[in-house]
């Protein structure tokens, strides 16, 4: 009963389900302990408040993401220009006019809910579809510079260069990952030393006008200073260092009533406190997992489309994974760059949601129409 339920409504990898439930459940342990302190500095200490918010967000996200797999991949080609051209002006209103936390105005309020939502997260989602819709478009003109290549390279300059005027970590981080998928697509490499070009340009605009500009400096100066230690940094080495091959045990963190932002931007110091290295580790091989089934996904898809679609966000997803957990142990500057599955978050989470969706919805090959029948779909929109 409980197979035939699972094979009808979650379709796909049942690898990458299994995964995101695992992280799912893990992110809500985890963030119910490492919100103690703040639910004892704004909510009396009633940490059952962040437990539920948290949880019914980790359910949101599993509905987009249940959502978007249900959807033929093929469909977003077509909606993924429309909301680039709309992330644009929503980019520079946030820069503007938007929320600001931490000397950074990344969010918008939405109307009468009242919620902020990050802008730079739809950009993200749609510049990578985009992308791969124009690559797969071209791909017999390949090297057709003014055609093909500038309008990638252009789009590519636009998006990272407005997410950089408030967040420099995730401009550089998407530019990585465009650099990714162009290779994948075939672009030549002297083509993409022209969009690292375009990136550094777009990078040099921003670090001038944006509002990170000493930030970075800052950070990238305490990171290669060898004497000094940042506080955020020594306290995720605590954290680390005592939680040893087994940890503390669920909800035992000590260093949650040190650490800033224990529950986003270190959770994973948090996670080996209370997990221990193994904890740890089985963490980064369920990543490694993630891109293994993402990369089978793509190399199995029978469409350019399709496999430059999961690729890429596959590496987006991973590649975030990886720079949180590395600023965790010292192996990067601090980036403020959230755990995906697991931080918490809102806006983050849902998106992330929707891109784990979209490359299930690549998983399911393609097989089903809209309208009820098998067989090949007809009037496949074309891409952007």
């Amino acid at each position: 009963m409980y197979r035939t339920f699972i094979e009808k409504h979650l379709k796909g990898d049942p690898i990458i389900w299994f995964i995101v439930i695992l992280l799912s459940v893990l992110s809500i342990f985890v963030v119910y302990s490492a919100t103690g302190t703040l639910a004892y500095r704004h909510m009396g200490g009633n940490t059952e408040y962040y437990l539920l918010k948290h949880t019914m967000l980790v359910l949101l996200s599993f509905m987009a993401m249940w959502i978007a797999h249900k959807i033929d991949y093929r469909y977003y080609s077509r909606i993924s220009r429309l909301f680039l051209w709309i992330s644009v002006p929503l980019l520079l209103i946030t820069w503007k006019f938007g929320v600001t936390i931490n000397e950074a105005s990344r969010w918008l309020t939405i109307p009468v809910i009242n919620q902020v939502f990050q802008p730079s997260d739809l950009a993200k989602l749609a510049l990578i579809t985009n992308l791969a819709a124009m690559l797969s478009k071209r791909q017999q003109h390949i090297e057709d510079l003014k055609d093909t290549l500038i309008p990638m390279l252009l789009w590519c300059g636009l998006i990272c260069g407005l997410i950089a005027l408030t967040d420099f970590s995730s401009a550089t981080l998407l530019l990585v990952t465009c650099l990714l998928i162009l290779f994948i697509g075939r672009v030549p490499v002297k083509y993409l030393a022209l969009l690292v070009l375009v990136g550094i340009l777009a990078g040099a605009l921003a670090f001038s006008i944006g509002q990170r500009g000493e930030t970075v400096v800052s950070r990238l100066k305490d990171y290669l200073d060898p004497t000094e230690i940042p506080f955020q940094a020594k306290q995720s080495y605590i954290a680390i260092a005592t939680g040893g091959v087994t940890g503390k045990g669920p909800g035992n963190s000590d260093q949650r009533n040190f650490l800033p932002h224990p529950y986003s931007d270190f959770i994973y110091a948090i996670i080996i406190e209370e997990y221990g290295l193994a904890g740890g580790l089985a963490v980064v091989v369920l990543y490694l997992a993630l891109l293994w089934r993402g990369i089978i996904t793509a190399s199995k898809s029978d469409r350019a489309f399709g496999g430059l679609l999961s690729a890429g966000l596959c590496f987006a997803l991973v590649l975030q994974a990886m720079i949180n957990m590395g600023v965790a142990v010292g192996l990067v500057p601090i980036t403020g760059l959230p755990l995906p599955l697991v931080s918490m978050g809102g806006t983050s989470l849902l998106f992330t949601g929707m891109a784990l969706g979209i490359i299930l919805s690549v998983s399911r090959g393609e097989i089903e129409e809209f309208g009820g029948r098998s067989g090949n779909i007809k009037n496949v929109p074309k891409a952007a």
